[in-house]
């Protein structure tokens, strides 16, 4: 009983270390499948969003609102983002554009420390957060709050690229820029569109982690690096790869830390990241997904 315990404690935190990959591995998606370039500056949307709704809880702002208007200002500096760095140097290479993703990546967490410092910030749980037991194992509200909202930002990515116009012309600057064009899409348009909702869902993960583990300037650094493991592992070309992946990369950390040790766990990540490189480089569930995106 006490060994069942102990393994379903370690898939519940496994699940919620899943959960926040999967939002931020979605944004990667996103971006790359629209515009071909990894934004390392992902990461630190989340940490954004994570840190700027704890300033207006502290100035008494109700939390759901103040999740809210993260989401919205890190969807805007997302614009900016994009508007100012990768669409004036779009006729760059790959390797130039993800240099300046990594670029705004470090003058982001600058930012963050200039503002917030360096100390480790905490915001409310979105309710209750009393443990549930479950077997002798404690599941948190917020963790549960993590996985909800991971699985219903999937549920909507899927509806809006597969039933939307919006989402279909996105898809379509994917499968063909060109013929894209002759239809009346505007690719930069909808590179502009994927920076933003990948910047808002990072805030959203950001939001949604800050109460379970807090948040610091750094944050952003690891969780971008790990969903991007994520999303390598499971699949770039769709967003349910990527999510699979995530989950997937959250468990085997849990139970490598749990039943190993903690300093391990990117050993064994990063390992399963070349494996899946040297094996399947289309990633694990890529075929398994469907269509991109």
């Amino acid at each position: 009983m006490e060994l069942l315990s102990q393994m379903l404690q370690l898939l519940f935190s496994g699940l919620t270390l899943g959960a926040i990959y999967a939002l931020i591995a979605v944004g990667f998606v996103v971006i790359y499948n629209v515009t071909g370039i990894l934004n390392f500056a992902q990461g630190e949307f989340a940490m954004l969003g994570a840190l700027i709704s704890i300033s207006f809880v502290n100035m008494n702002v109700p939390l759901w609102l103040a999740v809210i208007l993260s989401i919205i200002i890190v969807a805007a500096i997302g614009g900016i983002f994009e508007r100012t760095a990768i669409h004036t140097a779009r006729k760059s290479s790959v390797t130039t554009l993800i240099i300046i993703t990594i670029g705004v990546s470090i003058a982001l967490r600058g930012l963050a420390i200039l503002i917030w410092g360096t100390q480790v910030q905490t915001l409310p749980s979105f309710t209750d957060n009393t443990p549930i037991n479950i077997l002798d194992a404690v599941l948190l509200p917020q963790n549960i709050w993590a996985v909800g909202i991971s699985i219903v930002i999937l549920i909507i990515m899927m509806y809006f690229f597969n039933f939307t116009f919006v989402g279909k012309s996105l898809t379509a600057c994917v499968v063909n820029p060109f013929a894209a064009r002759l239809m009346g899409i505007n690719p930069e348009k909808m590179s502009l569109l994927a920076v933003i909702v990948s910047a808002g869902i990072g805030a959203l993960a950001g939001s949604v982690i800050a109460p379970i583990s807090g948040a610091t300037y750094d944050m952003g650094m690891m969780l971008g690096i790990k969903a991007f493991v994520a999303a390598v592992i499971g699949g770039l070309t769709n967003a349910p790869a990527a999510i699979a992946g995530a989950f997937l990369i959250g468990i085997i950390e849990a139970f490598t830390e749990g039943l190993w040790s903690s300093g391990l766990k990117d050993v064994v990540t990063f390992s399963m990241l070349l494996l899946i490189l040297f094996i399947k480089p289309e990633g694990l569930f890529a075929k398994a997904s469907g269509k991109r995106v």
